[in-house]
């Protein structure tokens, strides 16, 4: 079957970075951290409560992330009735500041970036950016975080910030993301028409919100005509 290719050329190619382009192994941690406190049989069915809680935790008022995964985990724990460890939040965060690109990204990007002009909106604080951005090998027009919107994603607010920072419009984006709930979902209800999800399993596929599904970078590429 051909690759769809999109019918304009965007001013912009937008990005999550958290999962899409960086590597995601929270599950690891999460295992360290809660030991044999859950049965095995149940351990997958803690995982993915504990995803949700994660997304719970980022709906409200903006805190630094660090504290928002200690949040979460807290939650998740409790709701199980077994012990959070106090550092949570910080081994999580020092987890996602040491994370690389996944393997199939950095090659692609670096020719989108040749081609296109790249932007990073991101579920996390400056800090983080700094230390993961540089990894991927692509030079980015622009990164923002939810440190600098004073909002996480999936908050219109994130997103507001985007285009108000760029002075732009939802039609001069052509957004990737690997989450439906934090970036798909919210952002075609805001009017963004050109949205491709990077299959990697992170959050269900849902239907009704017109994104297509990529599996590569290197599918997107032939997509956008590189």
């Amino acid at each position: 079957m051909p690759i769809p290719s999109f019918q304009f050329r965007p001013t912009y190619v937008s990005f999550d970075c958290y999962g899409t382009l960086i590597e995601w192994p929270m599950t690891p941690i999460t295992r360290e951290l809660v030991g044999d406190q859950i049965p095995a049989e149940h351990w997958e069915q803690f995982v993915k409560e504990f995803r949700g809680y994660r997304y719970d935790s980022v709906c409200g008022e903006y805190c630094p992330y660090e504290q928002t995964l200690q949040d979460a985990f807290e939650g998740v724990c409790r709701k199980w009735g077994v012990k959070a460890a106090p550092d949570a939040g910080q081994r999580f965060a020092d987890g996602v500041r040491s994370w690389g690109p996944h393997a199939d990204v950095p090659e692609p990007l670096k020719k989108m970036g040749e081609n296109y002009k790249l932007v990073i909106l991101s579920n996390a604080d400056d800090s983080f950016l700094q230390e993961s951005v540089p990894r991927l090998g692509a030079d980015f027009h622009a990164v923002f975080t939810a440190e600098q919107a004073g909002y996480y994603k999936p908050r219109y607010a994130a997103f507001e910030y985007m285009l108000d920072q760029l002075d732009a419009s939802p039609e001069d984006f052509v957004h990737v993301s690997s989450h439906t709930r934090y970036d798909l979902m919210p952002m075609h209800d805001m009017g963004f028409r050109n949205l491709v999800l990077l299959d990697r399993g992170c959050d269900p596929v849902t239907h009704g919100y017109e994104y297509v599904t990529v599996k590569s970078l290197d599918e997107l590429n032939r997509m956008l005509g590189i």
